[in-house]
């Protein structure tokens, strides 16, 4: 079977989530994740055949963290390419509307929380810091 972002392109999207303090969600990729293991995310996951970049990121909230979003605006759409993976990173900016996050997939991600917008942790995924440079542009 053919492996996104390995075998071809893989088309992935994370959104910028605030909170009604205007604080950010982050998620801590863990031993798990396809790539990147250690650094924070603004998380998502991939895009299924026949799903909306829109779709694809509610979708992903709910399964990954247990909430739900509003999806606001496009942010960028960026080159992700590392560990011998090429991904399309498409990043949108979100609202939280209900759920308390939690962890889902403890492999993939070992850390979640909200944070001040000045007060990042880091080290940040590549896909993130191309969120985040679109963020403040």
């Amino acid at each position: 079977m053919s492996e996104p972002g390995r075998d071809h392109v893989g088309v992935g999207v994370g959104a910028y989530v605030l909170n009604g303090r205007q604080e950010v969600f982050l998620a801590l990729r863990g031993p798990e994740a396809r790539n990147e293991s250690g650094c924070w995310e603004f998380p998502g996951g991939t895009v299924e055949f026949g799903e909306t970049l829109e779709a694809a990121v509610r979708r992903e909230m709910r399964e990954e963290y247990g909430m739900d979003v509003t999806v606001e605006r496009l942010l960028g759409v960026d080159d992700h390419m590392t560990e011998g993976q090429h991904w399309v990173s498409v990043s949108f900016l979100a609202r939280h509307e209900g759920g308390t996050p939690e962890i889902r997939e403890p492999g993939k991600c070992t850390a979640i929380g909200w944070f001040g917008e000045d007060e990042l942790p880091q080290p940040l995924s590549l896909a993130s810091e191309a969120t985040l440079r679109a963020r403040r542009a």
